[in-house]
């Protein structure tokens, strides 16, 4: 297991090795999410054309005119376009920045209509019309993205040292979102103002992110401790997974939630823009985080949180009013 940096984890030993195996690899995850709560997984069966196919759909919706994208525009956690200067990352951590250089398309889980504030958590999605194929193709990916949160969350229970089924046992109608994000080069935004980022510093607010990106001149970064601000590895064909603040909060704190940041455009690379595609896996809004306490846990202090709650509180911080 790599001591420095991000590790990368070959999951075919999980979804298709013995017990044994399976045991093994949750000892070592629990070692890499103690150290930095980040790591690349490989062997995960997402083919690798359909992210392609996603993109070059996300391509088509970023370049239709800017009315058409406003039809469906939208706010932080909410459906839709999302334009440049609705979303400040780095507001969540307190640091006042500019708003982010990115456009996303959002879409989340429906289901049921639910009333009071949890309602928010399951809105009707929205899509263009300019673009028929990309419903159905983000249906087949978020499919395969679901299949794989929740083989997550079961090697995460074993990791943690608990019986299978414990952490999905609170995902039974989990408030996912996902995010085609787009973001220019600096031939359409122009210069960044000081402090921009294609993303602020900010750590995830939830469960677990299950990221697709491309690697650049001007792209993710990653804050580890004893290491500074690390370039995200790219593997080929690889999806990086992290733990966010929600997961950190249930380990009582035995696992991190790491900062990271979108560099903004470089000046050295005119013509790059990147295009990530990034799916944030929650809990059921009405669920009670119960933190670990020791010795699995670090801390015996922590209070219990409603996981919605958790989460809003996060997303109306980084909302540029």
């Amino acid at each position: 297991m790599a001591d420095q940096g991000v590790p990368v984890v070959d999951l075919t030993r999980w979804l298709s090795g013995s017990e044994a195996d399976r045991q093994e690899l949750a000892a070592e995850v629990d070692g890499i999410l103690q150290r930095v709560g980040f790591l690349v997984v490989t062997g995960h069966g997402v083919p690798t054309a359909l992210p392609t196919e996603v993109r070059s759909l996300g391509r088509e919706f970023f370049g239709l005119p800017r009315p058409d994208k406003e039809a469906i525009s939208s706010r932080v956690g909410g459906r839709g376009w999302l334009g440049i200067g609705g979303e400040a990352n780095g507001l969540s951590e307190g640091t006042r920045t500019a708003p982010d250089l990115k456009e996303s398309f959002i879409v989340g889980a429906e289901g049921p209509r639910r009333e009071g504030p949890d309602a928010a958590w399951f809105l009707p999605n929205v899509w263009p019309a300019q673009v028929p194929d990309l419903e159905p193709t983000l249906e087949q990916y978020l499919g395969l993205m679901r299949s794989l949160a929740d083989e997550l969350l079961e090697l995460f229970s074993l990791a943690l040292g608990e019986q299978a089924g414990y952490l999905r046992q609170f995902t039974t109608g989990p408030s996912w979102s996902f995010q085609i994000n787009w973001y220019p080069s600096i031939k359409v935004t122009g210069a960044p103002s000081a402090n921009q980022y294609r993303i602020g510093p900010h750590t995830d607010f939830g469960t677990l992110t299950i990221l697709d990106r491309q690697p650049g001149d001007g792209g993710l970064q990653i804050d580890i401790d004893g290491e500074g601000w690390v370039d995200a590895p790219h593997v080929p064909g690889g999806l990086l997974i992290n733990t966010g603040d929600l997961i950190a909060r249930w380990s009582g704190e035995r696992w991190r939630s790491n900062r990271h940041r979108v560099l903004p455009p470089p000046a050295s690379a005119p013509d790059e823009e990147l295009m990530s595609l990034v799916y944030f896996f929650e809990a059921d809004p009405e669920a009670l985080v119960v933190p670990l306490r020791p010795p699995r846990g670090r801390r015996a202090d922590l209070p219990s949180v409603r996981a919605g709650d958790f989460v809003r509180q996060r997303y109306d911080a980084i909302t540029v009013s």
